[in-house]
C-alpha cells in the first residue's frame, strides 16, 4: 500500500518524466543529435573548445545548469506560501526545459556563436539537454536542502572555479548572451 507522500513523489518523478519527453521530442523536431557524433560513448567531456562540447552528458557547463536550478529555488521561494513544494519544482523543471529548446533554436545557437567564447558551438546534443535538465532539478533539490547563505557560497564558488578553469561561467553567458 501506497503513502500519500510516495504517491505524490512518483506522480512529482512521472511529470519530471512527461515534460522531459515532451522537450527530447522538440529537440530532435529542431534536428538535434541524440548523442556526439564522435560516436565515443564517454558520458564526460572536459574540452569546452572542442566538438565534444555540450554533446555528452556531462560537461563544465553542466555546473551552469546545477546555478539555474539554486536561481528558480531562490526565485520561485517567495511563492513557498501559495505554492506547493512540489509546483514549484515543476515550474523550476518547466523553465528549465523550455531554456533547452530555446537554446538549441538557430537564433540562440547563432548569438552563443556571435557573442561568447563558444564560435564552433552547433548546439546541444539530446543527452546533453536531458543531462542539463536534470542538474538543474538537482541544484534545485541541493538549494531546497540548504540555507539560503549556503546557497550563496556555493553559487559564488562554482562561479569562481568556472572562470579559473574554463575562462566562462553563468554569468559571463548571461552578460554576453544579453
Amino acid at each position: 500500500m501506497s503513502t500519500p507522500a510516495h504517491t505524490s513523489q512518483r506522480s512529482l518523478i512521472t511529470a519530471i518524466g512527461a515534460v522531459t519527453g515532451v522537450m527530447v521530442v522538440i529537440l530532435h523536431w529542431l534536428g538535434r543529435t541524440p548523442w556526439c557524433q564522435c560516436g565515443g560513448f564517454s558520458p564526460w567531456s572536459w574540452e569546452i573548445y572542442s566538438q565534444h562540447n555540450s554533446q555528452h552528458l556531462i560537461d563544465p557547463y553542466s555546473f551552469t545548469h546545477v546555478l539555474h536550478g539554486f536561481v528558480f529555488f531562490g526565485a520561485l521561494w517567495p511563492l513557498r506560501h501559495r505554492l506547493e513544494e512540489r509546483t514549484r519544482m515543476m515550474t523550476a523543471c518547466v523553465i528549465e526545459a523550455a531554456w533547452e529548446i530555446l537554446e538549441n533554436s538557430p537564433m540562440i545557437i547563432e548569438r552563443y556563436r556571435e557573442a561568447t567564447i563558444s564560435l564552433d558551438y552547433y548546439g546541444d546534443s539530446i543527452a546533453n539537454s536531458v543531462s542539463d535538465l536534470l542538474a538543474c532539478l538537482l541544484g534545485y533539490v541541493i538549494a531546497s536542502k540548504v540555507r539560503w547563505y549556503y546557497s550563496v557560497v556555493i553559487f559564488v564558488a562554482v562561479e569562481l572555479a568556472l572562470l579559473l578553469t574554463i575562462r566562462d561561467s553563468l554569468l559571463l553567458n548571461v552578460i554576453m548572451l544579453v
